[in-house]
């Protein structure tokens, strides 16, 4: 059993981040944290409280909220390949507020598309502001994306905000796949298989951590190789961090994923280990194809999935992930605490739903 394995496999079994992980994320959020908040502060301020919210910083109206504001993985990203690339943590700081409210913007929409009522414990945007006033607050933490990187001095923030609409475009080829998923059958030639999921996941979530490493680096002074070298390792690690989210889904202790348990089965999701074990040569799989097709009870569903080796291969796909996104650091020389960092983060990642 992998390490991986173990920190996903027992329901109820506490998931806690490493020391390092958790004092790195710390310290980027701490460094981040003042530059997020004028960003969002530039917006008018119906969209900035409706910003706050989804950010944990404040309740419906503007009180100010006890709750945390995330792990700010993204946000780590930047600032380590700024000093990966041996400048500065300072250097990053844009590009971890770009990424963050990209990545706050994907959420708000994603809740929308796919009519989520609850994140983190709390109503989503679109269900405490009404549909429209979310979609707004996520068009409108785009716009302050694109305009801190355009801040920067030339070339860097031209390069930076080139590389931010392909990382976008990216994720959303990624997430309109994901959508169409859902119309394709469970079995015969249309059906989903491994590798497009792998290809969808890489838009979906590996580009935004890839472009957040990458957009750092450049902000730090950074070669194209060097950058092209950690935008690869977060793309590996954002379908490591899919695959494991997948795995949450089916067997995740609710009380620490937040999600209901073998929800992504009740809605018919396309999820890597579900598409493993439906490719599986088990007798398992017919029954599993089969109780798909009709509709079936997801609890016998995730029964057969593990008993065909769904679980299994979902968690070995993950590993291979880690270690890709673990050898794209060699590609390129990047300072050694920084690398160690990333990986500890990367570690991290994939051992608990974020």
């Amino acid at each position: 059993m992998t390490a991986l394995d173990a920190a996903v496999r027992e329901p109820g079994t506490a998931r806690t981040s490493p020391p390092e992980a958790r004092q790195v994320l710390a310290r980027c959020r701490a460094l981040t944290g003042p530059a997020l908040r004028e960003a969002v502060g530039r917006s008018h301020p119906w969209v900035a409280e409706m910003a706050g919210y989804s950010f944990g910083w404040c309740e419906v109206g503007g009180a100010p909220a006890a709750g945390s504001d995330g792990k700010g993985l993204r946000q780590a990203l930047a600032v380590l390949g700024a000093e990966a690339a041996g400048a500065p943590a300072r250097a990053g700081v844009p590009a971890a507020v770009a990424v963050e409210l990209v990545h706050a913007f994907s959420l708000l929409h994603d809740d929308v598309m796919d009519g989520d009522p609850v994140r983190r414990g709390r109503a989503t945007v679109w269900k405490a502001y009404g549909t429209g006033a979310a979609v707004l607050a996520g068009d409108a933490l785009f716009a302050l994306a694109v305009e801190t990187l355009a801040r920067r001095p030339l070339p860097a923030g031209a390069e930076a905000v080139r590389m931010l609409s392909g990382a976008l475009g990216d994720l959303v080829r990624g997430q309109a796949d994901d959508l169409l998923f859902a119309d394709r059958p469970w079995t015969g030639p249309e059906r989903v298989r491994p590798r497009a999921y792998r290809a969808m996941a890489e838009g979906k979530t590996g580009a935004l951590l890839g472009c957040a490493a990458a957009l750092g680096a450049v902000l730090g002074g950074a070669p194209a190789a060097t950058a092209a070298a950690l935008d690869r390792a977060g793309r590996h690690l954002g379908v490591a961090f899919q695959v494991v989210d997948d795995v949450l889904g089916l067997w995740g202790d609710p009380s620490v994923t937040g999600k209901p348990v073998h929800g992504d089965l009740r809605e018919g999701k396309k999820t890597f280990p579900v598409l493993a074990a439906l490719d599986s040569p088990d007798p398992a799989a017919r029954r599993l194809a089969a109780l798909l097709e009709r509709g079936g009870d997801p609890v016998e569903a995730a029964g057969l999935v593990e008993a065909a080796g769904g679980r299994a291969a979902a968690l070995a796909e993950a590993d291979r992930q880690l270690a890709a996104a673990g050898t794209a650091l060699t590609a390129a020389p990047l300072a050694p605490g920084a690398v160690r960092e990333l990986r500890a983060l990367a570690g991290f990642a994939v051992r608990r739903d974020l």
